[in-house]
């Protein structure tokens, strides 16, 4: 399974807010900037976590985008869904009366597990975290020396 573009992108963007949580409302072209992600297509992404009540919309000169709860209240579960819809490995772990074999299907159990344990970590981890290892990670690699 790969996670889909819109979810990382989407994710580097909100971590990008968690960042410079705090400092006022975040312009679209600098968080496209530094993420290296067109300034339409984030600002399609932006649209998503809008509506999901992730991020609120700022207008005026001052204006752009900020977090509508704080880094540590936001879950990495919570962005994926808003962009992506409800995560699932395979349609039948979540919709077995969809399904004709359901009942004799041991595979079902494992697309069920694997969906739970996604869940749990992603749940687990807040923005705050992503946005802190950021943070370190970045600090780490500015101090790095070549020869």
């Amino acid at each position: 399974m790969k996670v889909p573009t819109k979810v990382r992108y989407g994710l580097r963007a909100m971590i990008d807010l968690a960042q410079h949580y705090g400092t006022g409302p975040v312009l679209a072209q600098s968080i496209s900037e530094r993420q290296d992600i067109s300034k339409k297509y984030l600002e399609s992404l932006l649209a998503g976590l809008k509506a999901a009540g992730l991020v609120n919309s700022v207008r005026g000169s001052r204006g752009g985008y900020v977090l509508a709860k704080t880094p540590a209240k936001i879950n990495a579960c919570e962005i994926f869904e808003s962009l992506d819809g409800p995560l699932e490995i395979v349609n039948c772990a979540e919709h077995m009366r969809s399904c004709r074999n359901a009942k004799n299907c041991v595979a079902t159990e494992l697309w069920e597990t694997l969906t739970m344990q996604m869940r749990n970590v992603l749940t687990s981890t807040t923005l705050e975290s992503l946005a802190k290892r950021a943070i370190e990670k970045n600090e780490k690699n500015s101090f790095m020396f070549y020869i």
